[in-house]
């Protein structure tokens, strides 16, 4: 897929390092329990394009169009932990922090929502993160998503006594693309 400044593509392995590294930067990684090893982001790298094979969609690299820099991921994942919404397909990213500041994610996820909503044939979608990341909050709601209170939950995947356990859930519909 490709947007007026991106393109969203499956995973190449020249994307593995610079993904490594952004997944090892402590500022990136602020709102996840800890930054990841070479071997824990490469491993992840793997499950999502395992994710590709099986539903044919996931979390695509993102590149700028202009340069065909790697900046990080944007796409759809299917989250199957215990919660009171799950399972549910969620609309995520995480781009390098030289990326921050560009509109990129919204304009990525704000595709990703339209391929979900639309040929994915989903009729509703979610995004999460922790209570504290305002600028991922901003991202949900410039994407026209909406948050109910009620909804927000302990991630359980993320240790009690954690700042980062509260988590908020934000919804989209077709109704509201």
């Amino acid at each position: 897929m490709e947007t007026e400044r991106l393109v969203m593509r499956r995973w190449r392995e020249a994307d593995l390092e610079p993904f490594a590294e952004l997944n090892a930067d402590p500022e990136v990684m602020r709102h996840f329990p800890a930054p990841l090893t070479r071997e824990e982001s490469d491993a992840m790298a793997g499950r999502i394009e395992a994710a590709f094979d099986e539903h044919g969609y996931g979390l695509w690299a993102l590149e700028v169009r202009a340069t065909g820099e790697f900046i990080g991921f944007t796409g759809l994942a299917w989250q199957r932990f215990e919660a009171h919404f799950t399972p549910a397909l969620e609309v995520g990213w995480r781009l390098a922090r030289r990326a921050w500041g560009h509109g990129y994610a919204t304009e990525a996820a704000r595709a990703a929502l339209e391929y979900g909503l639309g040929p994915a044939g989903r009729r509703e979608i979610v995004s999460m993160t922790a209570v504290g990341n305002l600028r991922s909050r901003a991202v949900m709601e410039r994407l026209g998503m909406r948050r109910d209170p009620a909804d927000d939950f302990d991630h359980p995947r993320v240790p009690a006594g954690s700042p980062l356990r509260r988590h908020v859930l934000y919804r989209i519909g077709r109704d509201l693309l």
